[in-house]
């Protein structure tokens, strides 16, 4: 059975959606989807109890005006796990969510007991591409940016349906997020982190390319690294037999079942 919900943070209200039973998992997903990005992972995951949940400015989730900061996507995370009085979970993050799950880790590690960052890296990129792209989207809309987004995702067959889902991302959630994403530089706290970490990435990710995500990773003392082949960088959406494969071997691996 699935539930769902809506829960207050602080300027919005989120949308997530639970189901299963077992250990928690809590899925925070990438820039410009929404939380169907883990559907065909979550799925593959039938002894858990899977929470998903749409960012601020994301999916069914309140798209307030921006700029948004990695705190304030922290702080919503915090705010899914309090009103669903999630304790002791595995936080798996893609791309923007891997960022999120090692600021919540950091903010709240007695919410967090094992962290999974799929695509994600400490920091990504510099500061001004990521102003440069929330300004085009902002006058330009969308689709200023789909073309170049669609190469860094290099989604192979998968493109068409991931270009027509990012499309109808709302704009201003957006350019709200990618500045978000050009304050953050998690190097020095993610460093200090000493719990169970996986971090996965796929070998043809050209947003955030393996040795970006193992640099990251490998922050964290004791960690796993898995490579997936042929995948870019949605690989939840692509590859989801490889990541729940993986997902299950590491959570077996750290008692979490």
């Amino acid at each position: 059975m699935t539930k769902t919900h809506k829960i207050n943070a602080k300027g919005a209200t989120l949308f997530a959606t639970e189901s299963g039973s077992g250990p928690t998992l809590v899925f925070s997903h990438c820039l410009g989807l929404d939380h169907h990005v883990w559907d065909g992972v979550v799925d593959r995951l039938p002894n858990y109890r899977s929470v998903r949940y749409d960012l601020r400015g994301h999916g069914q989730s309140d798209a307030p005006e921006g700029p948004y900061s990695m705190g304030t996507l922290i702080s919503d995370a915090e705010a899914v796990c309090d009103a669903l009085d999630l304790r002791d979970v595995v936080f798996v993050g893609l791309s923007v969510g891997g960022m999120v799950a090692q600021g919540l880790a950091v903010k709240r590690l007695d919410l967090v007991r094992g962290m999974v960052m799929i695509a994600s890296a400490a920091k990504v990129g510099q500061p001004e591409p990521w102003h440069e792209r929330a300004k085009a989207v902002r006058e330009k809309g969308i689709q200023a940016v789909v073309d170049s987004t669609m190469d860094r995702w290099n989604a192979g067959d998968d493109s068409k349906e991931l270009k027509e889902w990012l499309l109808q991302v709302n704009p201003e959630g957006y350019a709200a997020t990618c500045e978000a994403l050009a304050g953050t530089d998690f190097y020095t706290p993610t460093s200090g982190l000493r719990l169970p970490t996986l971090g996965m990435c796929g070998n043809g990710d050209k947003a955030t390319p393996p040795d970006l995500v193992r640099e990251t990773t490998d922050l964290v003392p004791g960690s796993q690294f898995h490579l997936i082949h042929g995948a870019g960088h949605i690989a939840t959406v692509t590859h989801p037999e490889d990541i729940a494969a993986k997902l299950n071997e590491f959570l077996s691996g750290i008692g979490h079942v």
